[in-house]
């Protein structure tokens, strides 16, 4: 799946939040220099953020068409899975990671950032947890259990916050059993989000299993979702968590 978002990358680009300008600052201050990779960059989003904030960036991701995306707006992009990835003897003061760290194996991603960091350099993987208002919720999981009763994930209430706690645990237990960090610190911003009908509708095809999903399916489920908003009122806020979990990476 992680090959998938590229189907689209305009649209994913166009539609995906961003990170807190906070997050981002905070994590170009806690590294020991400018020099940032970013793994599994996708289409630069987070990546254009650490520029804006004074980084030169380094964007690694498994999808050409992501990539090319991203070079459009001058970002240097090299095409692997991190695992794979040869850094060929070049080292960083901060490695991130934004909405792809779950499909980097924990151990021995952590492992790998802690090779091509700089004594005391950070690594830092974040992800942005949403939380629907729960009437809608409530409304959109019953979509959902009609269309894909086979997708128990979007069955429940319209919330991935849960799931993000899994994925922060796996993150800092990779970086504690790569041996070569100091203290898991785990950091949470949290903020709002205003969408319309449209917006929500233009996201959601950009978002997990729904990029898989044939054309006809597909739009059923966003029938059912717009009408689901509509009853809402047309537009709704999303309250959005990001997670990051940090480390620096230890003086020898």
């Amino acid at each position: 799946m992680a090959e998938s978002f590229g189907v689209d990358a305009e649209r994913y680009d166009r539609t995906r939040p961003h990170y807190p300008d906070d997050m981002v600052a905070r994590i170009a201050a806690g590294s020991p220099g400018p020099d940032v990779l970013d793994v599994g960059c996708g289409t630069g989003i987070e990546a254009r953020q650490f520029q804006s904030a004074g980084c030169k960036v380094l964007g690694v991701d498994p999808d050409e068409r992501m990539a090319d995306f991203a070079r459009r707006d001058g970002l240097e992009v090299e095409v692997s899975t991190f695992e794979t990835w040869e850094p060929a003897g070049r080292d960083f003061d901060a490695v991130v990671a934004g909405q792809a760290w779950h499909w980097v194996d924990p151990v021995a991603g952590a492992a790998k950032a802690a090779r091509v960091l700089r004594p005391g350099g950070r690594l830092a993987v974040f992800w942005n947890a949403f939380q629907t208002p729960p009437d809608l919720g409530a409304a959109i999981a019953a979509v959902y259990r009609r269309i894909m009763p086979d997708a128990p994930i979007y069955q429940r209430m319209m919330s991935d916050a849960d799931a993000y706690v899994s994925l922060s645990a796996k993150a800092a237990d990779g970086i504690r059993q790569a041996g070569a960090f100091g203290e898991v610190e785990e950091w949470r911003f949290d903020w709002e989000r205003p969408y319309t009908r449209d917006e929500w509708l233009d996201l959601v095809p950009t978002t997990g299993v729904h990029t898989r999903l044939p054309a006809a399916t597909l739009q059923e489920v966003l029938a059912g979702v717009g009408a689901a908003v509509d009853a809402a009122g047309g537009g709704f806020t999303m309250r959005y968590t990001t997670v990051v979990v940090t480390a620096a990476r230890g003086a020898s």
